[in-house]
């Protein structure tokens, strides 16, 4: 038996018999206004992203642009991603799908992932990916250095609560608050070490 196995068992053995015990969770929701997405698109540029806030119409051509200022010549598109998102991108473009599986090499040769989101959070200025459609794998999201990120107004909720009472927690779940960051203990930035360096956000009104 390992380490981890014993422990796992006197735990078991300790608790062997209890009375279930019942969790509150009464958090504290958030005020749902009219604002959520200009509070969602402050909170995102603070961290250093860039931001977006188009109609429908113009999304297509907001991503091509955000991907010809990069120079992106070699893009990761995720299954599922809405094909009306990509119509206007330049016909030299290499799109690399999730199927079959890029490598790790492979998707940090890439220019930069685009993808969709789960739900978004104006509190925090968090987006939230759950492997679903249009997301991928965590690791096309977190290996390419570019994140380009398209966000539905409908997608935006006030706060955490509100959240997680739309996510299936059964989900791979990365929650997304601007760019890779990190400070040493002298609070020297390094950007891009646990993920993309950039993240670009696109707000569909």
């Amino acid at each position: 038996m390992s380490s981890r196995e014993a422990i796992l068992a006197r735990i078991r053995s300790a608790v062997a018999g209890a009375p279930p015990v019942e969790v509150t969770r009464g958090y504290r929701p958030s005020r749902d206004e009219p604002g959520d997405v200009e509070l969602f698109a402050e909170r995102v540029r603070d961290y250093r992203a860039t931001v977006h806030a188009v109609p429908a119409g113009q999304v297509a051509a907001t991503v091509a642009d955000a991907l010809a200022r990069r120079g992106a010549r070699r893009v990761v598109v995720p299954g599922g991603l809405p094909e009306e998102w990509l119509g206007a991108l330049p016909a030299g473009v290499e799109r690399l799908g999730d199927v079959p599986p890029p490598s790790a090499a492979e998707l940090d040769a890439a220019d930069g992932v685009v993808t969709g989101c789960a739900a978004a959070i104006a509190e925090t200025g968090t987006i939230i990916l759950d492997a679903g459609p249009g997301q991928g794998r965590r690791a096309l999201t977190l290996v390419p250095d570019y994140h380009l990120c398209v966000v539905r107004a409908g997608q935006i909720v006030p706060g955490v609560p509100e959240a997680v009472a739309r996510l299936d927690a059964s989900r791979p779940m990365t929650w997304i608050s601007g760019p890779s960051a990190t400070s040493d203990i002298e609070l020297n930035r390094v950007e891009g070490v646990h993920g993309p360096r950039t993240l670009e956000v696109i707000i569909v009104l």
